[in-house]
């Protein structure tokens, strides 16, 4: 940075520390790039860079007060920014002693909130489930199996089948209502005939 740089952003802070709050905001923006190159000279990893300008500029902030405005502004910001970027580099240390990347060992480990059991107990559920709807009326069955358990939407089902989209919403309520009261031991009314 020039010399007339070095003027103006000392000229900036100075007015900052009288309060100037435009002169602060245009002090910061101007503070960026030299932080980030300076940042990236001590090696900071190119996805950090932002933290590291982000934790300058907030140490800027709590640190204002202490600038002598006799005194060049550059050496004080780029000490700084040396400081910051040296603890961001500690602080990717430390993580990377620590963590690992691993995808397939994160996909396969158990949830901590569950139990074993959950999920057996869960594909019991869903075993009993398929054999309570085998027993329903063809009908519900079909509404069931296909709006239920394939996913399929109320237009994909209806073409497959050749039923109308009312008829499979009827049958696929029938079929939750007498799966309900059979699963749940609700009263069995109404269980009703296909459409």
């Amino acid at each position: 940075m020039t010399a007339e740089g070095e003027e103006r952003l000392a000229g900036l802070m100075a007015a900052a520390q009288r309060g100037d709050a435009a002169s602060y905001q245009r002090l910061l923006k101007e503070c960026v790039p030299v932080i980030a190159a300076v940042a990236r000279r001590q090696g900071v990893f190119p996805d950090q860079v932002d933290d590291v300008v982000q934790e300058v500029l907030i140490t800027i902030h709590r640190a204002r007060a202490t600038y002598d405005p006799a005194r060049p502004f550059l050496p004080w910001l780029r000490a700084i920014a040396q400081r910051r970027a040296i603890d961001g580099l500690r602080r990717h240390g430390r993580q990377s002693s620590r963590e690992v990347h691993d995808p397939l060992a994160y996909e396969n480990h158990p949830g901590g909130d569950e139990d074993a059991t959950a999920g057996l107990d869960r594909e019991e559920q869903a075993q009993a489930l398929r054999a309570q709807i085998e027993t329903l009326p063809p009908g519900q069955r079909q509404a069931a199996e296909r709006l239920g358990l394939s996913g399929q939407t109320l237009e994909e089902a209806a073409a497959e089948t050749g039923r109308s989209k009312t008829a499979l919403k009827v049958n696929l309520h029938r079929a939750l209502k007498a799966l309900r009261a059979r699963m749940g031991g609700a009263p069995r009314d109404g269980e009703g005939e296909d459409v």
